[in-house]
């Protein structure tokens, strides 16, 4: 990578590691505080904590497709603003009411989008996957820090003080995207990295693409919901005050992220796949069986705890892999715009719903929910077909003529190795399927136009 692509890596990996730490940070705190709002109802709570998802899961894509018309950082740093304004709303508010519409205004800075198709602007194709992992390493390092740190500042400063730091980082994000982000020459649509218009009805026929969309709503859903039901466990249950439970998450998270390593090296290179993400799914379930009669326990809670999230972590892992090698060479963006879209609406769901579970059935009917959402997930993922072992790959093959893109054409998809080929004139970029085992990529990097 050169130096500005890593400046745009790094930079954009921190905008989006500051918001989703305010995001998260919220999670095991949140059904603690909000007892003491005005107006409160276990379903309120429910629809408070999951608001965000609502909106984010409404407005992600078209923010990504307004990005395209009035530039990146327009949107990004407008995103920004507005999360940094439901944060303030939330932090001031003394009603449930209040905090759900500051956590809908957070949810509405929907910057993923946008993010996601400045990095592709900054960087080339041959880097961009590189630069993409690395923002989504940013995400999953933010995700376990918050299950940290959000215990011991909620002792410090309380849920409003939470809401406070998150309206701060999101300004801190605002100056990165202000001054150290690069500017980019010129913006494009890309689409391995966002929506396209003409793509939403392929990849909403492919119905293997949409188990996946239903895998990670039902995955976001049943995080939410447990967090709906853990915190107050540990405190009404168990008996520990809430500014220690950063002891129990932190060696769950270590030790499901150690247990969660073996298995993704078996899904990617010993080609087991399917059988690992089936085999999450029913472990996440059992988790849940494990919650509804142990929960009393801590030894059986934390039991549980390890099961989930080895199973939570394995996923997040392994879902979008999934989905990047089902989806066609040229609608990669659009399919993973819309399973974005579905893992918001969970998260939405998920509130909603283990709210009103606990509101009328208790701890057990949150869980009692979770086992049941991960039994019709196992049934629905079962027939879906054995995922290749294909990756994407860019070339930048420059401006061609009609007749020069179908002999580049013809002759890319008699290479060894490559499955699917398509060229977009207007963007000039080849979009490839290759099984990078029998690829040479030295045969390909004979096709791009692309400086070194």
């Amino acid at each position: 990578m050169s130096a500005t692509e890593k400046r745009a890596t790094f930079s954009l990996a921190g905008i989006y590691a500051l918001r989703m730490l305010g995001f998260f940070m919220i999670l095991p705190v949140f059904v603690l505080y909000a007892d003491e709002l005005e107006g409160v109802t276990p379903l309120l709570v429910g629809i408070a904590f999951g608001a965000y998802g609502l909106t984010q899961a409404l407005l992600q894509i078209p923010f990504g497709m307004l990005s395209d018309r009035i530039g990146r950082k327009p949107v990004i740093v407008g995103g920004l603003f507005i999360f940094a304004i439901g944060s303030v709303v939330a932090a001031l508010s003394d009603s449930i009411t209040g905090v759900i519409i500051g956590r809908a205004l957070q949810g509405s800075g929907a910057i993923a989008a946008a993010v996601m198709a400045l990095a592709a602007d900054l960087t080339r194709e041959e880097q961009r996957t590189k630069a993409m992992a690395m923002i989504g390493m940013s995400i999953g390092a933010a995700f376990i820090l918050s299950l940290i740190l959000g215990p011991v500042f909620n002792d410090w400063i309380g849920v409003p003080g939470i809401f406070w730091l998150t309206a701060v980082l999101a300004v801190a994000g605002i100056g990165v995207a202000l001054f150290l982000v690069p500017q980019p020459e010129h913006c494009q649509r890309h689409r391995d990295a966002e929506p396209v218009v003409g793509q939403f009805a392929r990849v909403l026929r492919n119905p293997d693409l949409l188990r996946l969309d239903y895998g990670i709503l039902t995955v976001h859903m049943t995080i939410t919901s447990v967090f709906m039901a853990v915190p107050l466990v540990l405190r009404d249950i168990l008996g520990m005050d809430s500014s220690i439970h950063w002891q129990v998450y932190l060696p769950v998270l270590l030790g499901s992220v150690v247990l969660m390593v073996p298995f993704v090296i078996l899904a990617e290179k010993k080609r087991k796949m399917k059988e690992v993400f089936l085999g999450a799914i029913l472990v996440m379930g059992l988790a849940q069986v494990g919650f509804y009669f142990s929960y009393t326990s801590m030894a059986g809670l934390m039991t549980a705890l390890v099961l989930f999230f080895t199973a939570f972590n394995l996923l997040e892992a392994v879902l979008p892999s999934m989905v990047s090698k089902m989806a066609p060479a040229e609608s990669k963006g659009t399919a993973m715009g819309v399973y974005s879209t579905s893992q918001f609406a969970g998260s939405f769901i998920g509130g909603a719903l283990g709210g009103w579970m606990q509101g009328s059935f208790g701890f057990s009917g949150v869980f009692l929910l979770g086992a049941i959402s991960a039994s019709l997930w196992l049934l629905v993922a079962s027939g879906m077909t054995q995922p290749r072992n294909l990756r994407n790959q860019l070339l930048h093959v420059g401006q061609l003529s009609d007749e020069e893109s179908n002999d580049v054409l013809l002759r890319l998809r008699l290479v060894p190795g490559v499955v699917e080929a398509v060229i977009v004139n207007e963007e000039g970029v080849a979009y490839l399927k290759i099984d990078p085992e029998k690829t040479d990529l030295s045969v390909l990097d004979e096709f791009s136009t692309a400086e070194a």
